[in-house]
């Protein structure tokens, strides 16, 4: 049997993830139902909505459009040799399983590996090219509040000084990982200290959960084996491919937010991207996927603060999300659709003929 085929799967606590779905749903209710009312209006955003038109439509259309085509480029960076239509389908079909169903995270992983495999990625490749596109996830979404900070203090809306938490709490975490990221680059001997350190860190929680003792120094070696030749020769193309999908990302933001003003207010890019980039540290949250509901409401809150309206407000905020997540769901299952026919194909042919042994 090929390497490719022989893929890692991801363990998925049944029990776990039910209860985590059940808890996200939740608060998903309670934030839409109980929190954004409160800092909102929904009678007064579903005005502005319908009196977008089709100019405002067709804009926020397109950059839909340039988002869900960016998306696919963080895997073409990180996996040499990996064609564009494949790294569209794998990140488009990984994303409606992770953000598509209530603790669809760890599904959504072993997904990516089985798609890698049916497409004869190597193992090895495959890992780094995960690990790496998760790792550069988490530094943008770590630098967008710092950013944004500095442009709601440009804008002079709002005083900064209140929110600054936020950006010192992303910074300083953006830094530690960072940092450690570096260490671990930088020699194996560095990287068995940091795995020792987590062992370590995380021993006591393991006693009182009474699970198994956790060694993280072979996780950490394997992680730095695995990517550290990767990391070295595309570190730029894919920063530049992550901070492209953010960017575009707001531009769905910006251009719904300009649609549901209409002509007469105009709220400045800075407002804008402020409120969009700091509301990013909700994602962090791993309670609803993608930050569903926790970025929604403080993202409504931040440009209520700013001077716009709670009905403007809710409106681009609600018109973002659903212009941002329904597309690329349905885009999503399209690719795993016509993934899961291609793959039947490619894992059969991998199969010992009848009678014969596996290797």
């Amino acid at each position: 049997m090929t390497d490719a085929a022989q893929q890692p799967r991801p363990a998925l606590d049944k029990k776990r993830s039910i209860i985590m779905g059940l808890v996200g749903l939740t608060v998903l209710v309670l934030i839409f139902v109980k929190v954004i009312p409160q800092i909102g209006s929904y009678e007064d955003a579903f005005v502005a909505i319908r009196a977008m038109d089709a100019t405002d439509i067709a804009l926020i259309a397109a950059t839909v459009l340039l988002y869900n085509v960016v998306y696919g480029f963080p895997f073409m960076a990180a996996a040499p040799g990996l064609t564009y239509p494949r790294a569209f389908q794998l990140n488009q079909g990984a994303f409606a399983i992770s953000n598509g169903i209530p603790a669809g995270g760890a599904f959504g992983l072993g997904v990516q590996y089985a798609m890698l495999a049916s497409y004869e990625v190597p193992a090895t490749v495959a890992t780094a090219a995960i690990g790496v596109v998760g790792v550069w996830s988490i530094f943008v979404t770590l630098g967008l509040p710092t950013l944004g900070l500095l442009a709601m203090a440009a804008s002079n809306t709002i005083d900064a000084g209140t929110y600054v938490y936020i950006g010192l709490l992303g910074l300083a975490a953006l830094v530690a990982m960072i940092v450690v990221f570096a260490l671990v680059m930088r020699s194996e001997q560095l990287a068995e200290r940091i795995g020792q350190l987590g062992t370590r860190a995380t021993a006591p929680v393991f006693r009182r959960t009474g699970r198994p003792h956790w060694d993280a120094v072979p996780m950490v070696l394997k992680f730095r084996t695995d990517t550290v030749d990767l990391v070295t020769r595309r570190w730029g193309s894919i920063t530049i491919a992550q901070v492209s999908v953010s960017l575009t990302q707001f531009l769905i933001f910006f251009a719904a937010l300009r649609g549901v003003e209409g002509a007469d207010t105009t709220t400045s890019v800075l407002v804008a991207f402020g409120a969009f980039a700091v509301a990013q540290i909700g994602i962090l949250i791993p309670i609803t996927p993608g930050g569903l509901g926790t970025v929604d409401a403080f993202m409504i809150s931040l440009l209520a603060a700013m001077g716009v309206s709670s009905g403007d407000a809710t409106a681009a905020t609600l018109v973002w999300r659903a212009a941002s997540f329904v597309p690329q769901i349905a885009i999503g299952v399209i690719a795993l659709v016509t993934w899961s026919h291609r793959a039947a194909r490619t894992f059969a042919a991998v199969k010992p003929a009848d009678g014969a042994p596996a290797d």
